[in-house]
């Protein structure tokens, strides 16, 4: 029997056209140099696609000078490539927007490590592919060993070649697929000779450096062993998708260019041991760094952040001993350093940093990474004086504290105290300019003057500055206790200022979640969100509310200084870059990646699984955030996403309980009106039927019985749809109340007027005073009121019963009063009088009951007019209904 085998074709087309709708697929064509034959196996895997049925796009092909990987592009849908221009020259990129507008199922975009022009949306070219996998859009795409990130250092030190494009790792490691696309570097190099991967003359410059034998093989081993690795790790986020160890692996930022490697390194050893990476950066107190050393620590924070390092910031003058620290709270296993060339003297200078921490904790693992310069470099204060602005303030404080200092001296010296008494005094003088001064060039400068001003005025030959030898000494230890107490002194003083920022940022923090927990709007959350902000930052902010309809609102503007214009933030291009981070759910604008040349760095506040809001903060020409006030930026934002999502449930559950009450409601009228709408119209519908068969033979009196039954039911289903009518009104907020001064007696007439018929059984009577009572009310609708409690007594009351209205001023109200003397309401009753559906259980002559309708609108209507409704006994028997309305003066002129 011949064996089935499955269809190649088939199974591809099931591979990449039977996916949920959602993120598209990544499948990289990996190699250890160029010429490999990556974007080769990729046109051939396309073909393959595009025979199986799948829509294929070529969206960017590096131009070869290989005829055979041209040729493939034959068949295959190319999409136009974008022109851009830069310096004159024009430029060929791939069209992200024309690939998303065209939305192939499958598109081909080589070189995955490729820069952008300026101009273009993303920096890189990875990040293009990974907004195209957002968009559903299955990507093919090629890239080699030495643009991978952590693999950077280790590439450069075989081949002596440092490679600027790079990719991050995770990127490699969330791929679907990795082709290994291999072959040996004796035929890859017999390729470059024969011309069928560079021209001539940049072979031949190929074959001087990158492409010797000894460095495509070892080129060729790590991509074998990369992938190998990869073998054993998840496709999915590294922290979610494989257990993790016991292990937690610290590294230090610093400005250093070495710290690069320190940071790729620490990054390999994360992977292999599965295990957290923290990047601490230790702040002391006089940190200032100059702007290439800024940039540096900027590029290294961004480095441990893309290669999944979680950025913390402690403060210190001791770096040692802050690393300990953290170390020992944050249960850290490995600490790697970089290590360059000291210089050696003759005498024993401070301990290393490695050695510090070996000191202070001797169970963490220490790796050192050996620095590749073979000379020294020179390290600059970072508080150089030179540094610091001339104030000519403080320059005065400090000649002003030495002339106290030296007036004391003198007074010291006329009661006959000794020079060490005046020595003490000027020690204190150092001390005092180092707290009143802003610079440490003012105490250094103190010192010596201390030191000269004593020499020429206390030690003998007076007002020269030829002194005794034997004072050299003294003279040698003034200096040192006076400049080493002032430098003493500046650092707490900085430590100081230092804490109380640390402590002010940790409040901005913590006051930010107290004040969005009171937070009930999402207006007032927004506004809470970027008052703190504000708080941080010191920056401009703008937040744009997003819609349900994934829509972004008109941007809330937040200045720092009310007036100031922040137009160049609100114009066309800005809210674009913020409708592409509601859409993409990534930061975007200056200081990213992604849309560089805005003004704003745009976050996305996210709540669980969508975007909430998109918060602009204003950088212009300013320095980007710190790591530390970035971090602090994401937990505000976090917050605030908490908080708007917490307010959208709110709502939504609002939503949800009023259409609940809604369904109530219509249920509880369809069964009340499937019950009590079954006996008046069966009433109706027998009484007509007798009429109508035995009309003449019925007495006229009969008759007149039977037409007054059925007069009597029709105008208790007239009753009935009227209160339904208003009900639904009053539900659905159709109701429209026009107040306006009208007379009680009015009113009353017209109530007593559309009265049930048994009225006439009852005694009713209206008592108002003397002077004309007006109030504030919707007529048509008080009527009704009156009307319903009325009819109410009259149902509920024996024939002969009292009925009395009346109306008195009472403060700026007018008291409406019903009373009857029935029998009376049991007091279990009158709590639940006025809800709906709710009847007292009298029984009536007539069989019929009421639907629990008419106290119910009355309430309604009377809370509409904002009075209030009650009912209380009326004594020695009966119940009375009272009612407020706001009074109306009468104007004597109407």
């Amino acid at each position: 029997m011949e064996e089935k085998r499955p269809d190649p074709q088939l199974f591809l087309r099931e591979e990449i056209q039977g996916e949920t709708p959602g993120k598209g697929k990544l499948k990289i064509f990996f190699g250890y140099a160029a010429g490999v034959g990556k974007t080769y196996a990729m046109l051939q895997a396309a073909h393959r696609a595009k025979n199986a049925g799948v829509d294929v796009v070529a969206g960017y092909i590096e131009p070869h000078a290989r005829p055979e990987t041209m040729e493939l592009l034959e068949g295959l849908e190319q999409l136009p490539l974008r022109e851009l221009s830069y310096k004159g020259i024009t430029l060929r990129e791939f069209d992200l927007d024309g690939a998303l507008q065209r939305h192939p199922r499958l598109i081909l975009v080589d070189e995955l490590a490729h820069t952008n022009a300026e101009g273009s949306r993303h920096v890189k070219r990875y990040q293009d592919v990974e907004e195209l996998l957002r968009a559903g859009i299955h990507v093919y795409t090629t890239v080699n060993v030495q643009h991978l990130e952590s693999l950077n250092d280790v590439v450069s030190s075989i081949t002596g070649v440092t490679v600027s494009e790079r990719i991050p790792d995770s990127l490699f490691d969330a791929a679907d697929q990795v082709e290994l696309v291999d072959i040996e570097p004796a035929e890859l190099l017999e390729r470059l000779e024969e011309g069928k991967i560079y021209r001539e003359k940049q072979a031949r410059q190929a074959l001087d450096h990158f492409f010797s034998q000894k460095n495509l093989a070892a080129l060729r081993e790590i991509a074998l062993r990369r992938t190998a690795d990869r073998l054993g790790r998840s496709p999915v986020a590294p922290l979610e998708g494989r257990p993790k160890s016991s292990e937690h692996i610290l590294i230090c930022l610093s400005s250093a260019p070495s710290n690069a490697k320190v940071i790729r390194t620490a990054a390999r050893m994360a992977e292999a041991f599965h295990s957290q990476f923290t990047a601490l950066y230790v702040k002391t107190s006089d940190t200032d760094l100059e702007e290439d050393s800024s940039r540096r620590l900027r590029a290294n924070v961004r480095l441990a952040e893309e290669l999944g390092a979680q950025i913390t910031t402690v403060y210190g003058d001791d770096p040692a001993v802050q690393i300990a620290e953290y170390a020992r709270a944050g249960g850290i296993s490995k600490i790697i350093l970089g290590r360059s060339v000291q210089k050696r003297g003759l005498f024993p200078g401070k301990k290393s940093l490695v050695d510090q921490l070996s000191d202070l904790a001797p169970d963490l693992d220490v790796y050192i990474i050996p620095d590749q310069q073979q000379k020294p470099v020179p390290r600059k204060s970072p508080a150089h004086p030179a540094r610091e602005p001339f104030s000519p303030r403080d320059f005065l404080k400090m000649l002003g504290i030495l002339g106290i200092c030296t007036g004391m001296g003198f007074l010291f010296d006329f009661v006959g105290f000794t020079s060490a008494n005046v020595i003490m005094v000027y020690i204190l003088g150092v001390l005092c300019v180092s707290i009143f001064t802003s610079g440490r060039i003012y105490s250094l400068l103190a010192s010596l003057l201390s030191v000269l001003i004593f020499n020429f005025f206390f030690t003998y030959p007076y007002f020269t500055l030829l002194s005794d030898p034997g004072y050299i000494a003294t003279f040698g230890v003034m200096f040192l206790v006076a400049f080493l107490s002032s430098t003493l002194t500046i650092r707490v003083k900085r430590q100081a200022v230092q804490s109380a920022w640390k402590a002010y940022r940790t409040q901005i923090l913590l006051e930010t979640s107290q004040k969005l927990q009171k937070a009930e709007q999402q207006e007032e959350i927004l506004s809470v969100t970027a008052t703190q902000l504000i708080k941080l930052l010191e920056r401009p902010v703008l937040l744009y509310p997003a819609g349900e309809d994934w829509d972004l609102h008109e941007p809330m503007v937040f200045p720092v200084n009310p007036g100031d214009s922040l137009a160049s933030c609100l114009t066309p291009a800005e809210q674009a870059v913020a409708k592409w981070v509601l859409i993409n759910n990534k930061h975007a604008g200056a200081t990213t990646g992604t849309l560089p040349s805005a003004q704003c760095l745009y976050m996305a506040v996210r709540g669980s699984g969508q975007v909430l809001a998109v918060a602009g903060i204003a950088i212009g020409e300013k320095a980007p955030p710190e790591s530390f006030e970035k971090n602090l930026m994401i937990a505000i934002l976090d917050e605030c996403g908490l908080a708007l999502e917490k307010d959208r449930m709110s709502r939504a559950k609002q939503k949800m309980e009023e259409a609940a009450k809604q369904e109530a409601l219509r249920a509880n009228l369809l069964r009340a009106i499937s019950h009590d709408l079954r006996t008046p119209l069966t009433s109706i519908s027998g009484n007509a039927g007798i009429l109508m068969e035995n009309g003449g033979v019925l007495t006229e009196g009969k008759k007149q019985s039977l037409y007054a039954s059925i007069y009597d039911d029709a105008m208790w289903l007239v009753n009935l749809v009227e209160n339904l009518l208003s009900v639904t009104r009053i539900e659905n907020g159709a109701m429209a109340i026009q107040k306006q001064p009208e007379l009680l007696e009015e009113v009353f007439q017209e109530a007593l007027a559309h009265l049930d018929r048994k009225a006439s059984e009852h005694t009713i009577s209206v008592q108002l005073p003397d002077d004309l009572l007006m109030a504030d009310m919707d007529a048509r609708l008080i009527v009704q009121v009156v009307i319903n409690i009325v009819n109410n007594a009259i149902k509920y009351t024996p024939p002969g019963s009292h009925i009395q209205l009346s109306a008195r001023r009472q403060g700026d109200n007018i008291l409406v009063e019903v009373a009857d003397d029935g029998p009376g309401i049991p007091d279990e009753a009158k709590a639940k009088l006025f809800e709906m559906f709710y009847t007292a259980g009298n029984d009536r002559g007539d069989s019929r009951r009421g639907m629990g309708l008419g106290l119910s609108l009355c309430k309604s209507i009377i809370h509409a007019h904002g009075g209030e409704i009650h009912v209380r006994d009326n004594l020695p028997k009966g119940c009375r209904f009272t009612f407020t309305l706001h009074s109306s003066e009468v104007n004597p002129h109407e």
